[in-house]
């Protein structure tokens, strides 16, 4: 599929020294900064996720967005969300015209890490041996890093970590 043109396409992604994501459906940590950061730049926009990730979403869809959930099965209720049953199809019916963020989870970063123009990458500086969820391979030499702020660990945060924005070249 083609990027629609001026339409930023942004995938969003907690990650640790391994580019681990997940593990048993769920985060590695938790870390409140990062659901802050992630609440700040997604809210007004439209976020697309695979079932699992919607699975794992406490409360269902996400306040304050539009959600798009990728499932091969229509027949699954998905309240406050639009099913649809492939990435091409999200992205046509995002309507957001300036920024779709891609939230997750493994299956569907692989699939549209073609597509994104930008990648706002939490690291974690940490590996997480149990890790069974990876983000997919980056060539970095097709992005440039446009913004980094990094955190140390602290009393809400076991780990140090930084907030990464890479724009593709």
């Amino acid at each position: 599929m083609m990027r629609e043109q001026n339409k930023e396409i942004a995938i969003i992604v907690i990650v640790d020294e391994n580019y681990g994501i997940g593990k048993d459906g769920d985060l590695l940590c938790y870390l409140p900064n990062d659901l802050k950061h992630f609440k700040k730049l997604t809210t007004g926009h439209t976020i697309i996720m695979g079932r699992k990730t919607y699975e794992s979403l406490p409360k269902g869809a996400l306040p304050n967005r539009k959600n798009i959930v990728i499932s091969s099965d229509n027949k699954e209720n998905y309240p406050g969300c639009i099913v649809v049953r492939s990435v091409d199809e999200a992205i046509l019916l995002s309507e957001d015209k300036e920024k779709v963020f891609i939230i997750g989870g493994g299956k569907i970063y692989k699939s549209t890490i073609h597509l994104a123009n930008k990648l706002y990458l939490t690291r974690i500086h940490h590996t997480f041996e149990e890790a069974d969820t990876f983000f997919p391979e980056v060539d970095f030499n097709n992005w440039e890093l446009i913004e980094e702020e990094k955190h140390k660990a602290d009393e809400k945060h076991l780990y140090d970590y930084s907030f990464l924005c890479y724009q593709k070249l």
